[in-house]
């Protein structure tokens, strides 16, 4: 007979937290991916090169970043393994859109609160790799 282990108040707390995060991350791919031109000419004008000039593979990168650990953070609501692979493609296509954005564009300074959400993001999603890699290890993911 198998065992049900169930998952904890904090298990849950952090999933549905996961799951607002990337709710964000969503409607920021959205906001940006269907950004109008009159929206666009209203930003400042390095804003408005980096926008104007962002490559079909930085796009793409971004949307399986954000939809990969929205997903992942569904697969964890509903307690599947595959959450963990989710979040790890998610992560490699957040690298990929940060190496543009840091490395390759530059038409805006990627210096002091430029770095914070970046930073962030990056935590976050290292976060939740470790987290749906010990709770599937642990039994919970299944």
């Amino acid at each position: 007979m198998n065992k049900v282990i169930k998952p904890t108040s904090l298990y849950w707390l952090i999933s549905i937290i996961a799951l607002l995060w990337n709710c964000i991350g969503v409607v920021a791919y959205l906001s940006q991916a269907y950004m109008t031109d009159e929206a666009i000419k209203i930003l400042p004008e390095e804003n408005q090169l980096y926008f104007s000039n962002v490559p079909a593979w930085v796009t793409a990168a971004f949307a399986v970043a954000v939809f990969g650990g929205f997903l992942g953070s569904i697969g964890l609501i509903i307690r599947k393994k595959w959450a963990y692979f989710l979040f790890v493609i998610s992560f490699l296509a957040l690298v990929a859109q940060h190496v543009y954005n840091f490395f390759i564009q530059n038409y805006v300074e990627m210096t002091g609160s430029q770095m914070i959400l970046p930073i962030v993001t990056f935590a976050v999603a290292l976060f939740l790799i470790y987290f749906s890699k010990q709770k599937s290890q642990q039994g919970i993911l299944k």
